[in-house]
C-alpha cells in the first residue's frame, strides 16, 4: 500500500488512510493533494482521494477519481478494494463483490478484503461463497476466535448444522481447561447454547441434552439453560421431568403463556387448534384450578381456561375473571376478551354476564353475590365494556348510548372519548370520529399514543392538513414532516397514502407508498453491520433469528399494503393518464373562473411551502470539522409530480407485483393485482396464472369468479391467433379450460348463473354475478341492477359468534353504490341504493344517514340541536364542523404542547 512512493509521500499516504479511518476527511484530502502534485497518476492515491470525497457527499468526483485510479494501476489490490468500498456505500453489493474478487486475485491472502467479502456474501445470501471465504479466513488466522465462529455460522446458514457442530467442537479442543476468563464467560456461554441449539436442530436430542448437562457450569444465562433443558426433555418424552421444570419456570414468571402451553404438553393436553374432548376439558380445568392456587397473582392462569371451557363452567370462570377487573378499572379488559368472540356462543354468555352485573350495580350498588358496595367507577367500566361489546356486534346505536352514559357519569376519562371515536368510525361517521379523537388528544397533550390515534382518525376522514399539523407536535422542532419519514413512521405514511388515493392525488399517494417501500430497503440494509458485530459479541442465536426474520421481511403486512397501494396508483394512472399534476382532479364540472381560482391557490401553496423549506435549509445547513456538509435534505419532488410522469406505469407496477408474488403468494389481493396488471399488459398466460392462483386459494370468492369470467370473456373477444406464439398461447388455454370445474361444458353465462344459484343469499356474490352479467352482455343492464336491488339484508342467527346483527357491511354497501354509479352507470339505481343503505347505516356520512355528521351539520345550520348517539355534545359537533373543510388550519393556530 503506497509502496511505489518515496518515504515522504509513503508517510503521507498512511496519513490519508488514518484520516479516512478517523473521519478527518479534510486532513486526508490535503495529504492526497500533496502526493498528487508530485505523482498525479498514482492510482492508489487517486482511489483514496475518491473514497474520501465519497464521504463528503461528492459522489460524482469520487467515482471519477477511483475509476482513474484503477485505470492507472489495475494491478493494485488497494484500488480494487477501494472501488468495492465505493460500490458498497451505494448498496451496489454485486458490483462490490466483483471488485473484491479482482482484489483477491492480486492479493489472495488479504485479511481485510476477505473479511469485507464475507460480509457482503452474508448480506446477499451467497452462502456457498460465504462458507469458502470463512474457511480461507480461518486457514489464515486459526488463533482468532471470531474466524472459528464465523465458519461454523456459515455452515449453519448453508443448512449443514452437523458440520457447524464439528467446527465448534474443534474450536473447544483448542481451548484450555480453565477457559473462559471472567470477562468472556457470557460470550462463551452463548456459544455453548448455540452449539446445543444446533444439535437440537440436527435431531441429535440425546447428545444435545448430554452436552447441556456437561457444560452447565459454563453457561451464564440460567433462564435460557432451563428453557433449553425443558424443550429437550419434552421432545425426548421425559414428561415428568419436564413438568417439574415448567413449574419451576412458572414460579419465576407465572404470566408466561408459553410455559403453560409447555406444561399442557407434559400432561398430554395440548391441541394446536384449541379443540378438546369433554374429558380433556375436565382434566385441563382441574389442572388450572390447582395452578391458580399456587400462582394466585397470575392473570394468565385465570384467563387461559376461558379459551377451552364451555357452558356453565365457562360462565363461572368468566364471572370470576371479569368482576375484579371491572372493580379495578382495567381499560384493556375488552381487548383481552375479544378473541372469545370468535368462539360460537361465548359472546352471548359474556353479554348476559355484563348485563346482569350492570343491572345489579344500578339497583343495589353491588355485585349479585356480594354484600360489600362497589365503588362508583365500577358502573363506568361496565358501561365502557358494554359499549365495546355492542360495537363489536355491529349494534352501534346501543354502543353509542352506553358510551354516552359513561361520559355523562365521568366526563374526564380519556378512554371514553377514544372508544366513542372508534364506534363512530365503525358506524361510518369518520368526521365525527376524528373530532372526538382530537378532543381526547386535547385532554392529555403529552400522550403520544392518543395523539397518534387522533392523527389516524383525521387521515381516515381525509383531513390530511390537520393530521400533519397534529402529527408534528411530537417531532423535533424545525424538522417537522421529514422527521416522520426519518422515524420510519409507516402507519402514518400508509394512512396518508390511502387518504391521498381516495382524494385522487396519485402523486402524493405514490410518494407515501414508495416511502414505506424504502423503509423496508433500509431495514434490509441495517442488517449489514450485524454480520460482524454478532460474531464478535457471540449473540449467535439472536443473529440466526434476525437473518430468518430478514428473509421473510417483505411478507410483513405494512409492506404488502404499501406495495398494493403503489400498484393501484399505477393502474389508475394507466387507465386515466394525467396531462399534468394540476389536472389530477376532475375539472370537467368546474367553471373557467373556478379553475383559475384553484390554479392560483395551488401556486400560492407551493410557493409558501418552498419558502418555508428554503428558510429551514438555510438555518440548519453547515459544515462540520470533518468537511462534511450537514444540509437538511430538501425533497425535490414534494407533490410526486415526477412519479406521475412514469413512461410505463405498468412496468413500474410490475416491480412491486413481483415482490408481492414472491413474499405474499397466499394472499388473494396479490393475485387480483397480478390479474389486473397482466390483463392490461396483454400478458395472457400470466393473467391466466393469476386466475388459477385465485381459484386455488378461494374458488368461491366473488373476486375469483369476477376474474375468471373477465379473463375468458377477454380471450373470446380477441382476434384469431396468427403468429406461432399466439397459437401456442391458445393451445395452452384450450388444454387448461376443461380442468377448471366452474367452466366444464358450460358457457360463461351458464357459469355465471350457476355461481348465483350457489350464493344467492350473499350480497357480494350477487353483485359479482350482476357485474359479469353486464360485462358479458351490456343490454342486460336492467337485469343486473334488479339482481342487486333484490338482495335481502338478513340477520345473522342468534347463536352465531357475533349475535343478531344485519349481514351487510358498510364497506360492502359503499362498494355496491360505486359499482351502480360508475360501472353500471345507473344514477337512479345508485340513488335508490343510497336511500336504502341510509336506513341500515344511520351514522354513515357516505350514505347521509339521519344521525351522521353530514346531516347534523345541515340541521345545525337550520338552528336545530345536533344529536350524536342519543346524547348532546355541542362542543364535539362544533369541532366536527370545524374539521369538515380540509386545508383550513384556524383550529390549530394556537396548538402547542
Amino acid at each position: 500500500m503506497g509502496a511505489s512512493l518515496p518515504p515522504k509521500e509513503a508517510n503521507l499516504f498512511k496519513l490519508i488512510v488514518k484520516s479516512y479511518e478517523t473521519k478527518q476527511y479534510k486532513k486526508g484530502l490535503k495529504a492526497a493533494d500533496a502526493i498528487l502534485k508530485k505523482f498525479p497518476d498514482h492510482g492508489e492515491t487517486l482511489s483514496m482521494k475518491g473514497l474520501t470525497l465519497n464521504c463528503m457527499d461528492r459522489k460524482a468526483e469520487a467515482y471519477d477519481l477511483v475509476r482513474l485510479g484503477v485505470k492507472n494501476d489495475i494491478t493494485s489490490h488497494v484500488c480494487w478494494h477501494v472501488y468495492g468500498l465505493l460500490y458498497r456505500s451505494d448498496r451496489e453489493y454485486r458490483e462490490a463483490i466483483k471488485c473484491y474478487r479482482n482484489a483477491l486475485r492480486i492479493d489472495p491472502d488479504n485479511i481485510e478484503i476477505l473479511r469485507d467479502l464475507s460480509l457482503l456474501q452474508a448480506q446477499m445470501r451467497d452462502l456457498t461463497g460465504f462458507v469458502e471465504t470463512r474457511q480461507r479466513l480461518l486457514h489464515l488466522k486459526p488463533n482468532h476466535r471470531m474466524n472459528w465462529i464465523g465458519f461454523a455460522a456459515a455452515h449453519h446458514l448453508n443448512s449443514n448444522g452437523a458440520k457447524a457442530v464439528e467446527i465448534l467442537q474443534a474450536f473447544e479442543g483448542t481451548l484450555e481447561d480453565d477457559y473462559p476468563p471472567d470477562n468472556e464467560r457470557c460470550e462463551h456461554g452463548e456459544m455453548l447454547l448455540y452449539k446445543i441449539a444446533l444439535l437440537e436442530g440436527s435431531g441429535l436430542l440425546d447428545r444435545a441434552l448430554e452436552e447441556l448437562y456437561k457444560k452447565e457450569a459454563k453457561i451464564v444465562d440460567k433462564l435460557a439453560y432451563k428453557e433449553q433443558e425443558v424443550s429437550l426433555l419434552v421432545k425426548l418424552g421425559c414428561l415428568e421431568e419436564g413438568e417439574k421444570i415448567y413449574k419451576a419456570l412458572l414460579t419465576m414468571n407465572p404470566d408466561n403463556y408459553s410455559y403453560y402451553e409447555g406444561l399442557q404438553k407434559c400432561f398430554g393436553l395440548y391441541s394446536e387448534n384449541g379443540k378438546y374432548s369433554s374429558d380433556e376439558i375436565d382434566r385441563l380445568d382441574a389442572l388450572y384450578k390447582s395452578l391458580s392456587q399456587q400462582y394466585t397473582w397470575s392473570s394468565a392462569v385465570k384467563r387461559i381456561p376461558l379459551d377451552f371451557l364451555q357452558g356453565e363452567k365457562f360462565r363461572e370462570a368468566a364471572v370470576n375473571y371479569i368482576k375484579p377487573l371491572l372493580t379495578k378499572g382495567v381499560p384493556s379488559l375488552f381487548s383481552d376478551l375479544s378473541p372469545l368472540y370468535d368462539h360460537p356462543g361465548k359472546a352471548d354468555v359474556l353479554e348476559q354476564i355484563i348485563l346482569e352485573l350492570e343491572h345489579s350495580i344500578r339497583t343495589s350498588g353491588r355485585y349479585p353475590d356480594r354484600t360489600e358496595k362497589e365503588p362508583p367507577s365500577t358502573l363506568l367500566w361496565t358501561l365502557f365494556f358494554l359499549a365495546q361489546h355492542y360495537d363489536r356486534r355491529g349494534q352501534y346505536d346501543v354502543a353509542l348510548s352506553k358510551i354516552d352514559e359513561a361520559m355523562q357519569h365521568t366526563p374526564t376519562v380519556i378512554d371514553l372519548y377514544s372508544v366513542k371515536s372508534r364506534i363512530l368510525k365503525h358506524a361510518g361517521d369518520l368526521v365525527a370520529a376524528a373530532s372526538l379523537a382530537d378532543e381526547a388528544r386535547c385532554m392529555d397533550l403529552a400522550d403520544r399514543y392518543i395523539n397518534s390515534e387522533a392523527v389516524k382518525r383525521m387521515l381516515q376522514a381525509d383531513q390530511v392538513a390537520f393530521a400533519e399539523k397534529t402529527a408534528v407536535l411530537f417531532t423535533k422542532d424545525g424538522d417537522q414532516h421529514n422527521n416522520l419519514h426519518d422515524m420510519q413512521c409507516m402507519w402514518y405514511e400508509l394512512a396518508s397514502g390511502e387518504s391521498y388515493f381516495r382524494q385522487g392525488d396519485l402523486g402524493r399517494a405514490l410518494k407515501k407508498f414508495l416511502a414505506v417501500e424504502k423503509h423496508y430497503a433500509d431495514i434490509t440494509e441495517d442488517q449489514f453491520d450485524f454480520h460482524s458485530y454478532c460474531l464478535r459479541k457471540m449473540t449467535l442465536r439472536a443473529y440466526v433469528e434476525m437473518l430468518k426474520f430478514q428473509d421473510r421481511l417483505h411478507s410483513h403486512a405494512y409492506f404488502h399494503k404499501a406495495a398494493a397501494g403503489a400498484i393501484r396508483c399505477y393502474l389508475k394512472l394507466y387507465d386515466s393518464p394525467l396531462n399534468s399534476p394540476a389536472e389530477e382532479e376532475d375539472d370537467t364540472s368546474k367553471t373557467p373562473s373556478q379553475k383559475k381560482k384553484m390554479k392560483k391557490q395551488r401556486k400560492a401553496e407551493r410557493a409558501k411551502k418552498e419558502a418555508e423549506e428554503k428558510n429551514e435549509e438555510s438555518s440548519t445547513s453547515g459544515i462540520s470539522k470533518s468537511g462534511k456538509r450537514h444540509v437538511k435534505p430538501v425533497d425535490p419532488d414534494p407533490f410526486g409530480e415526477k412519479l406521475l410522469k412514469a413512461e410505463d406505469p405498468l412496468s413500474e407496477a410490475t416491480k412491486y407485483l413481483k415482490l408481492l408474488q414472491k413474499n405474499s403468494p397466499d394472499s388473494l389481493e396479490t393475485h387480483l393485482l397480478s390479474f389486473e396488471v397482466n390483463i392490461r399488459k396483454h400478458k395472457i398466460l400470466l393473467a391466466f396464472q393469476a386466475v388459477k392462483q385465485l381459484l386455488r386459494l378461494d374458488d368461491e370468492n366473488p373476486d375469483s369468479h369476477r376474474c375468471l369470467i373477465k379473463f375468458f370473456h377477454k380471450v373470446s373477444s380477441m382476434p384469431a391467433p396468427v403468429t406461432d406464439a399466439e397459437k401456442l398461447v391458445w393451445s395452452v388455454l384450450e388444454a387448461e379450460r376443461p380442468s377448471i370445474s366452474q367452466l366444464q361444458e358450460k358457457t360463461l353465462s351458464e357459469a355465471n348463473k350457476n355461481f348465483l344459484d350457489k350464493h344467492e343469499d350473499s350480497l357480494m356474490h350477487r353483485v359479482a354475478v350482476a357485474e359479469m352479467l353486464y360485462t358479458l352482455d351490456q343490454t342486460k343492464k336492467p337485469e343486473a341492477v334488479k339482481l342487486i336491488e333484490d338482495s335481502c339484508n338478513k340477520a345473522v342467527p342468534r347463536n352465531g359468534a357475533l349475535g343478531p346483527v344485519l349481514e351487510w357491511k358498510l364497506k360492502e354497501c359503499i362498494a355496491v353504490h360505486k359499482l351502480l354509479e360508475k360501472v353500471l352507470i345507473d344514477q337512479d339505481a345508485a340513488l335508490r341504493w343510497k336511500v336504502r343503505c341510509a336506513e341500515y347505516f344511520p351514522y354513515s356520512t357516505y350514505f347521509e344517514g339521519i344521525h351522521s355528521s353530514a346531516v347534523r351539520n345541515l340541521n345545525s345550520q337550520d338552528g336545530k340541536t345536533p344529536v350524536n348517539g342519543g346524547a348532546s355534545h355541542p362542543e364535539i359537533n362544533q369541532s366536527a364542523n370545524s374539521l369538515v373543510s380540509n386545508g383550513k388550519l384556524e383550529a390549530f393556530k394556537n396548538l402547542t404542547i
